[in-house]
């Protein structure tokens, strides 16, 4: 096989260094890994040549390789060389084709790895697209190199001969069969392999169809036609904003969590990784939440992703036609199951309990009734049809959000003690009234529009008066209360609030001095020895919340302060444009689920509402910042 033409590198990962890998009590850091992905699940690949994260066939099936929660244990798919050197990592441009790059004493090995996509693939259709199977292709490039194969499994998981590679079953570990083969001869999956300059060896681990050809045929043709499949994809890409390298970055991380056969969008591909190290803040994050969808459909609909927004909008409100509302669904819309600690692991950096699904999705959270009539109104202004059964559902949320504002829910944190009159819970609940009003009057629909618009100035009125702290001059997290919560960052993009309001303007001074987790813009979202959250220990700076800041100073006016701030919150990316759920502010290692798919759809929000804010400051100097306000144009 001949060797690829060298790849051009983003400017915002190359580097002719190859920095030391670094363990941290053993694990890799989980800054140090890259995501790859098909649509239907994902992995993540270690800077060291690991693959220690995979579920298949879906995001929230079992792991076959799960070594980032138990190095021990926990299995992964790992390539080391000796003599090792360095590392670094970077995307082929424009995909989610991943390469990772080991550097030895005697030459350089370079490892391409990717979920390939059939010829032909369009990424924009609610269909699969991909062949159900894991590429990686070995090479090395320079010198000569010797490496090891080593291939554990989950350990509920056996391994077989069979047919011409290996087969990976289990009654209870995994949810599917898989076959292992390799283009060269290999007889266990631990060996020792020495190739020169120019040789390749290529693996591929298939769960579907496995009678069928695998990418082992022409594996760089497989490589070709994947990342001919994102650049097609990428063609209705439309930023122009600041940061624009990072911003097309997210969107294709947001591709990468989005399950195409339903048109969902995962949180995170991961569970457990924590908040805190050490702690119990772990959480299985490879759900559905409601409240991503209408920051997330805004947000891709801005930067031309429509397909993807539409897809998750008519996704979304199929389910808002059921019975019953849930915060948080399966990919494909149904309950997450009952949560579960897993205490046969030993968690990553040992932070115990391991958890399997997610406890939040019975809770109390009065803020989903805001996000599905939001949704719905983006939906209506758009084209979408409200149909009858849809609007009668819709018409229901409207008058829960009317009767609950006010009384205790468990909120957006998701907290695990009883719940408390949370004030953002109530603004969202001000939401529903005021898209459901709108709706109804556009569209001639059936409601008592009056005593919605009373209700929701009643509710603007109260968060204005009983939410505000007279003595500490904030907006509190309660009503009556004496605690800040960034989630109030939120109420100005929501319209619930001006964001200039003086009450408004207090809160965010507030918050940047007492929620401050660095002197460059990360804040915590609340302080947990401040408010009982049910957990023991503190956690990092949480990110989204950091970008909600952002849009804040953008609202305000406040433009070259929401750029410096925006430019070093993107700065605080890996080495190939990821982000987490959290940062520890001290080390800025990342905490949490990673990607975390609202982490970076508050990149991109960001980034638009700071575009276009600037855009109307160049045009006319003395202009209002024109941005997103949650109300949208009919």
């Amino acid at each position: 096989m001949s060797e690829p033409s060298a790849p051009r590198h983003p400017d915002y990962v190359f580097s002719a260094m190859f920095p030391d890998v670094d363990y941290l009590d053993g694990y890799l850091p989980i800054e140090d890994h890259g995501l790859i992905g098909n649509g239907r699940t994902a992995a993540l690949v270690g800077r060291d040549g690991s693959i220690d994260w995979m579920c298949v066939p879906r995001f929230d099936s079992s792991p076959i390789f799960c070594g980032l929660l138990d190095r021990h244990k926990g299995g992964r798919f790992y390539v080391k060389v000796d003599a090792f050197l360095g590392a670094r990592q970077y995307y082929q441009p424009n995909s989610s084709v991943l390469v990772t790059e080991l550097r030895a004493a005697s030459g350089l090995l370079r490892i391409t790895d990717l979920m390939p996509f059939k010829e032909g693939a369009d990424l924009t259709r609610p269909v699969p697209a991909d062949m159900a199977e894991l590429l990686r292709l070995i090479e090395v490039v320079q010198g000569e190199v010797t490496f090891k194969i080593d291939i554990t499994t989950h350990p509920k998981i056996e391994i077989s001969r069979e047919r011409d590679g290996f087969l990976l079953h289990s009654d209870e570990g995994a949810d599917v069969d898989l076959l292992l083969t390799v283009n060269r001869p290999m007889d266990e999956l631990t060996q020792e392999i020495t190739l020169r300059a120019g040789e390749s060896i290529a693996f591929s681990l298939r769960w579907e169809e496995l009678d069928e050809p695998s990418s082992l045929a022409d594996p760089y043709k497989s490589v070709r036609v994947s990342i001919a499949a994102w650049q097609h994809w990428l063609r209705t890409f439309d930023y122009h904003g600041p940061q624009s390298t990072l911003v097309q970055r997210s969107a294709i991380t947001i591709k990468m969590l989005d399950y195409l056969p339903q048109g969902s969008l995962a949180a995170a591909p991961t569970t457990s990784l924590p908040e805190r190290v050490g702690g119990e803040r772990n959480w299985d994050y490879r759900f559905v939440w409601v409240r991503d969808g209408s920051f997330s459909v805004y947000a891709l609909r801005r930067i031309g992703l429509v397909n993807e927004a539409n897809n998750f909008l008519k996704w979304l409100l199929t389910l808002a036609k059921g019975h019953r509302l849930r915060i948080m669904y399966t990919i494909d819309g149904q309950h997450p199951g009952k949560e579960r600690e897993d205490y046969s692991l030993e968690g990553y950096r040992k932070s115990q309990p391991v958890r399997w699904s997610n406890g939040a999705a019975d809770q109390v959270q009065h803020d989903v009734y805001g996000e599905v009539l939001d949704c719905a109104y983006q939906w209506a202004n758009h084209g979408g049809n409200l149909s009858d059964e849809l609007w009668s559902n819709l018409h229901r949320f409207v008058e829960r959000a009317m009767v609950a504002w006010d009384t205790p829910d468990q909120g957006i944190w998701e907290v695990r003690t009883e719940g408390s009159v949370q004030t953002y819970s109530a603004g969202i609940c001000q939401v529903a009234l005021d898209r459901g009003r709108k709706l109804a009057s556009r569209y001639g629909l059936e409601a008592n529009t009056a005593l919605w618009k009373s209700t929701a100035d009643e509710i603007t009125k109260t968060i204005l008066d009983h939410g505000w702290n007279d003595q500490k001059k904030f907006i509190a997290s309660e009503f009556g209360g004496d605690t800040l919560d960034a989630a109030i960052l939120g109420l100005p993009l929501r319209r619930v609030i001006p964001a200039d309001h003086p009450k408004m303007v207090a809160t965010v001074k507030a918050i940047r001095e007492q929620l401050r987790a660095t002197g460059d813009g990360l804040i915590f979202r609340y302080h947990p020895a401040q408010r009982n959250d049910g957990l023991e220990g503190n956690e990092g700076a949480f990110v989204l919340t950091s970008f909600w800041l952002v849009d804040n100073l953008t609202l305000q006016g406040r433009l070259d302060e929401a750029q410096e701030l925006y430019d070093s919150l993107c700065h605080r990316v890996n080495a190939l444009g990821l982000l987490s759920e959290e940062i520890d502010p001290t080390s800025g290692r990342f905490l949490g689920n990673f990607p975390q798919a609202f982490s970076h759809i508050g990149q991109i929000l960001s980034g638009v509402n700071l575009a276009k804010a600037l855009a109307a400051r160049d045009e006319n100097p003395a202009s209002a910042p024109q941005v997103w306000t949650g109300v949208h144009p009919a």
